[in-house]
């Protein structure tokens, strides 16, 4: 198991949401599970670094719910609780303990990469003590997701269920479910903060779209899921913000949303991998304000900041800035071609062109639509396969 290494989660706070399709710097650190032992493994106590909350699917809720209030914080515990477990893993330099969810009457269930990288044993403990063997099914460290699997009959397990997470809104109550510290199914609530973040997975690659909460997180939490009022799962919490002064909670943490877990555990548990198409380069959402400091005659669009070389997008012709400007104390290089749409698809926020991605394979040929020097132009990329590191 590796040494603990710390890691950076990149967060725009002012509103702007500056995703990245490289990696980005910021201020806060990988959250992982507890450490175990003298060494600890990615994201352990020793180092302070963040803790990840499993993202787990919602909790299947009786029709006869009442879907306008939602569910008392008991009632998701008592139902969701069930379904929540702790991981706990051995390796040559020590181990670990995170969390996890259980997503099916198979005995799959969901936690981060990080929880489980470099591990040679995992074990699952259940809310009635069980403790099972378990078996690695795939990870993904570009989401920091990773797959377990038990050998235990589908009425010894309670699936939760993986909600919509383009439906969560900033101020949605949440509740958070895991083993802060080791502390067993410990349940903390609060609100959803803010939407649309990035965090820097542990490849060193953006993981966008994130869930940001200020219920309470801390390590041990990482795997564990984020659930709605509704007593659904809409993220896996897997990194928190310390402010650079501390290890545990400030009030701001970070979750992978749903709706990207769902994508990554479905081709975990049919191929034990996954493969991501790559395009390249580095993107800068425009809105209305970057649009008049620019100079820009579109309101929307993704103003490319950087092409990789030796990447697709090189190599069809993309353009990346030829200068730069501070805005609101932002670096932007200008210049750079504009994406608007792919396969006539529009593509005003990151979100949009993340969704048509998660549609394509390494391979595939795309059409970006590009405003360059204010003109239409189409520029056709034949994606390829995310390398396993940013560079």
């Amino acid at each position: 198991m590796p040494e603990t290494d710390e890691r950076v989660a990149t967060v725009r706070s002012d509103g702007s949401t500056l995703l990245r399709f490289a990696a980005l710097a910021a201020a806060s650190l990988l959250g992982g599970g507890v450490a175990l032992g003298a060494a600890a493994m990615l994201g352990g106590l020793d180092d302070g670094q963040l803790t990840t909350v499993v993202e787990t699917a919602p909790v299947p809720v009786s029709t006869s719910s009442t879907p306008t209030e939602g569910l008392s914080v008991a009632e998701i515990y008592r139902r969701a609780g069930r379904g929540v477990v702790q991981v706990t893993t051995r390796g040559s330099d020590g181990g670990g303990l995170g969390s996890g969810f259980v997503v099916d009457g198979d005995g799959h269930i969901v936690t981060n990469y990080h929880v489980i990288d470099g591990a040679e044993t995992i074990e699952v403990s259940f809310s009635n003590r069980d403790t099972l063997a378990a078996t690695l099914v795939g990870s993904d460290p570009s989401s920091d997701i990773a797959v377990l699997e038990v050998d235990a009959g589908a009425a010894a397990l309670t699936p939760l269920t993986l909600a919509d997470s383009a439906k969560v809104q900033v101020g949605d109550p949440v509740v958070a479910i895991g083993n802060p510290f080791g502390l067993e199914r410990t349940v903390t609530s609060g609100i959803v903060s803010a939407l649309q973040r990035a965090v820097t997975a542990p490849n060193g690659f953006p993981i966008d779209q994130v869930i940001q909460t200020d219920a309470a997180i801390n390590q041990g939490n990482s795997g564990g899921p984020l659930i709605d009022a509704h007593g659904q799962v809409i993220g896996v919490n897997s990194q928190i913000e310390t402010g650079g002064s501390s290890s545990g909670n400030v009030g701001i943490g970070f979750a992978v949303p749903a709706n990207t877990v769902k994508t990554v555990v479905r081709q975990l548990i049919e191929n034990g991998s996954v493969e991501h198409a790559y395009v390249g380069v580095t993107l800068q959402e425009i809105d209305s304000s970057l649009a008049e400091t620019l100079g820009l005659d579109i309101e929307s669009g993704l103003l490319v900041q950087t092409v990789q070389p030796g990447s697709p997008a090189e190599r069809a012709g993309l353009r990346g800035g030829d200068g730069e400007t501070v805005i609101d104390g932002i670096t932007v290089a200008k210049g750079g071609d504009i994406l608007v749409s792919i396969d006539s698809v529009p593509v005003a926020v990151m979100g949009d062109l993340r969704a048509q991605l998660d549609k394509r394979a390494p391979g595939d040929r795309v059409r970006f639509g590009v405003l360059r020097n204010g003109e239409r132009v189409t520029v056709t990329v034949t994606l390829g396969s995310q390398p396993s590191a940013a560079s």
